[in-house]
């Protein structure tokens, strides 16, 4: 496809150095962006990928990855990104950006997918439906250690100060094992279907060390860990997750501080706090640790369908679900949960 010089093609396994390059220089993308993402979302959950760069001559000039997600329960969907926070075009030039829209709306269209969703940072289509449920949590890092413990408000300050007391310390891990056990019970505890350990495991091996897992422990014991994305000069945590001890001892921002500390001390300049509903406890959380709430764009283009998926846990009608996978074996639902969140990304 062409469009005033700008040809649109899909991306292949040979592009992804150059897509990433682009990516990295790029100010409108994001970790998100990145060429890996078709290899985990293709590897570890079998969907579709559609990741379309607009280029000129040999310079690519904009990039839109893209991938379908199809079944009974969750609808027919083309999404940028699922399974991450970020996504939509993210392009250099106006003409790169608008063949690059054009050809997402052609291709849900020849799909017949239900809608077109992109996860911007900002406003693209105002005409659009949008769902005003999600923000990010955004702050830069202060070259100096202490300077960002000031940073934290006083109560948070506090709590920091808790972990440190009750012995807690933490430790990058070399495997997705010690993450994955805390990782599973936490989401069970929550009612929610958790992911399979392969696509942590995917993700670890698709970015090496842009994807890191801190954990933290007392006495050796796991009490919580977060897995991480390095993207520039930003720090963030993407997965975490606690073990019932941590609410006892800070185990939470003991982690976060942590993170925050290392990346400080690494050269990183932005804490990327991540997603969040509004009125949840996450939400609120991030707000105590003095982060500002920002809000993200979320726009669906409605092809067969007629109306925005409203498919999280928030929903009343989710609510008896949840009550009854909270009563599940542990062991049962590590099985079940990945078929059903591979539809929920």
């Amino acid at each position: 496809m062409s469009s005033a010089g700008v040809e649109i093609s899909e991306l292949k396994p040979a592009d992804h150095q150059r897509w990433d390059a682009f990516v990295d220089a790029c100010p409108g993308a994001t970790f998100c962006h990145r060429a890996g993402w078709q290899t985990v979302i293709e590897r570890a959950f079998g969907h579709r990928t559609h990741f379309m760069m607009a280029t000129r001559g040999d310079r690519i000039e904009g990039v839109l990855p893209l991938a379908r997600m199809r079944s009974m329960l969750f609808g027919d969907q083309l999404v940028s990104l699922p399974f991450c926070v970020y996504g939509g075009i993210a392009a250099d030039t106006d003409a790169a950006a608008s063949a690059l829209d054009r050809a997402a709306q052609a291709r849900a269209a020849e799909l017949g997918v239900d809608h077109l969703e992109y996860r911007n940072l900002a406003p693209r289509h105002t005409d659009w439906p949008t769902k005003a449920l999600y923000v990010t949590f955004r702050k830069s890092i202060e070259p100096d250690v202490e300077a960002n413990m000031q940073a934290i408000p006083r109560k948070q300050r506090r709590m920091v100060r808790q972990g440190m007391k009750a012995g807690l310390a933490s430790r990058f891990d070399d495997d997705v094992d010690r993450f994955f056990r805390v990782y599973a019970q936490n989401v069970h505890r929550m009612g929610t279907p958790v992911f399979s350990k392969h696509y942590f495991q995917v993700l670890r091996d698709v970015f090496g060390e842009d994807c890191r897992i801190l954990t933290v422990h007392q006495d050796d014991e796991p009490v919580a860990s977060v897995m991480t994305f390095y993207f520039r000069d930003e720090v963030m945590p993407y997965y975490g997750a606690g073990m019932p001890l941590a609410r006892d001892v800070a185990g939470y921002d003991f982690l976060y501080w942590e993170l925050m500390r290392r990346g400080c001390e690494a050269g990183y300049r932005v804490f990327d706090y991540g997603r969040s509903k509004k009125g949840t406890g996450s939400y609120s959380f991030k707000k105590n640790w003095g982060f500002e709430p920002q809000p993200l764009y979320y726009e669906f283009q409605l092809h067969q369908g007629d109306k925005v998926p409203d498919n999280n846990p928030l929903n009343p009608k989710y609510q008896r679900a949840i009550r009854m996978w909270q009563r599940l074996p542990l062991v049962v639902a590590n099985v079940l949960g990945p078929r059903i969140v591979r539809n929920l990304g």
